[in-house]
């Protein structure tokens, strides 16, 4: 079979985030029948930048960039593994397991969209723009719908607490003040509850 070098790596990049399937978070899904993989994470976030992008602090976000974003900004797990957002100690090399994941995943597309995907992940992981700010916060608000959905399931697995939970999504209001304000509602019911410690 003759195929051009460019659809070649296309494809065998393609073949290769499949992988992502197999990488494990600590979401549990809403049914709690088990725990959800980063590929239905990115999937969920897609979704949800679609539908929510009302919400974003601005009302002219690029929602394509956002959506861009949403899907890609964990392949980096294939390699790195999924870092639990609460865990202190991994995440003290997640920065450095990231980045080489990050060569070696987007390396394997042509240059031009390799620079690209490179270029989205590097802003979504620095926050500095409305659309990446946005992207961030829906990637907090999904894990904290799902444990309010699932009465804590994981926050009560990990020991987690209401101000670990508030110090840690904090950043969502730089992207949807709505959503933040939303969520720290959960949180407050959660922990009415008895469903999050305090």
């Amino acid at each position: 079979m003759t195929v051009d070098s460019r659809l070649a790596d296309q494809i065998r990049f393609v073949v290769e985030i499949d992988k992502l399937k197999q990488v494990l978070r600590q979401t549990w899904l809403t049914d709690q029948s088990r725990k959800e993989n980063s590929a239905e994470h990115s999937w969920h976030l897609g979704v949800m930048a679609i539908v929510l992008s009302e919400h974003a602090i601005r009302r002219d976000i690029d929602v394509l960039r956002v959506l861009k974003m949403a899907l890609i900004h964990d392949l980096v797990e294939i390699d790195a593994g999924d870092t639990f957002v609460y865990d202190e100690v991994a995440a003290r090399d997640k920065q450095e397991r990231e980045q080489r994941a990050a060569a070696r995943i987007f390396g394997m597309l042509p240059p031009d969209q390799a620079d690209e995907f490179r270029h989205l992940w590097g802003e979504f992981e620095a926050r500095r723009t409305a659309e990446a700010r946005f992207a961030a916060a829906l990637d907090r608000l999904q894990p904290i719908l799902h444990n309010y959905h699932t009465r804590g399931k994981a926050w009560r697995e990990h020991g987690v607490t209401s101000d670990k939970v508030m110090a840690r999504n904090g950043h969502m209001a730089e992207g949807s003040p709505q959503l933040w304000d939303y969520a720290t509602q959960l949180i407050a019911d959660a922990v009415a509850k008895g469903d999050l410690a305090e």
